[in-house]
């Protein structure tokens, strides 16, 4: 940094880049943790395995609570492969026995969907007969 004079504001603004350069060297050398894409996972050059998932949404509400570092790739319509590392294979496993308790408690009869439900109501109102209201006697006024 060249200045003439040196003021508070020159200096910090070289703290403030020295600072993001910092930053920027560790974020360059930090691995990603938990769910990333399969490309992150494979660029930290271990080993990987994968398993067939049916509902990643709830796979990654358990697998946060592991600490696992895991990825998802969709291959077809409603089905993943869950790629993790091969180092992490016995909290992967912990961690799929708890997703599978879970996946198998859940009821087997979804709820129907209110917009589907409204529906339903709407259709039953037209099909019953319509009362008609009495008038309500008009107030006198004083």
């Amino acid at each position: 940094m060249r200045t003439g004079k040196l003021s508070a504001r020159a200096l910090a603004w070289a703290l403030r880049a020295a600072g993001r350069k910092i930053q920027k060297e560790r974020q360059a050398h930090k691995t990603p943790h938990g769910r990333q894409s399969v490309k992150q996972l494979m660029k930290q050059g271990e080993a990987t395995n994968s398993l067939p998932v049916e509902a990643p949404r709830e796979f990654d509400r358990v697998a946060r609570s592991w600490n696992v570092d895991y990825a998802f790739y969709k291959n077809g319509d409603g089905k993943y492969l869950l790629f993790f590392k091969s180092k992490q294979a016995d909290a992967i496993t912990a961690c799929f026995g708890e997703y599978s308790r879970r996946v198998l408690d859940r009821p087997r009869v979804r709820r129907v969907p209110i917009l589907e439900r409204m529906k339903r109501a709407g259709e039953l109102l037209r099909q019953q007969p319509r009362k008609e209201r009495a008038k309500e006697a008009e107030r006198e006024e004083r």
